[in-house]
């Protein structure tokens, strides 16, 4: 099993960045990809940014390109998501993710984080 600890979230003002956190514990070994996912009030879960694990491509949402980065740190088995510019329309909840795949798809990750509350005020 592995469990991932989202961390980051919060309230801010319209225009401002926040980085979310994501370390992964457990059976490490299991992961090759790992990705960001965002469910807004009423709206279907959202895929937002995926990296690789081992040769760190990353793939970013046309919604979020310009202003949303992923990044892994190897290490520390977290993944971070650094959000720039942040709108009233990224208030979501961010949920973490990890399995065998990168992947912009929710059902081809095996496990998920809990979720962190992102609340952009404008």
């Amino acid at each position: 099993q592995v469990q991932l600890v989202e961390s980051g979230g919060g309230l801010v003002q319209a225009g401002d960045s926040l980085r979310l956190s994501c370390a992964a514990s457990g059976r490490t070994e299991d992961i090759y990809a790992m990705a960001w996912f965002r469910q807004a009030p009423g709206k279907e879960r959202a895929f937002v940014a995926a990296i690789n694990w081992s040769g760190g491509s990353t793939s970013i949402a046309n919604f979020d390109k310009d202003r949303f980065t992923i990044s892994r740190d190897n290490a520390k088995n977290t993944v971070y998501l650094q959000m720039n510019s942040l709108k009233s329309e990224d208030t979501a909840v961010y949920y973490c993710t990890a399995g065998k795949l990168a992947s912009m798809v929710d059902y081809q990750y095996d496990y998920w984080g809990q979720g962190t509350q992102v609340t952009v005020s404008s």
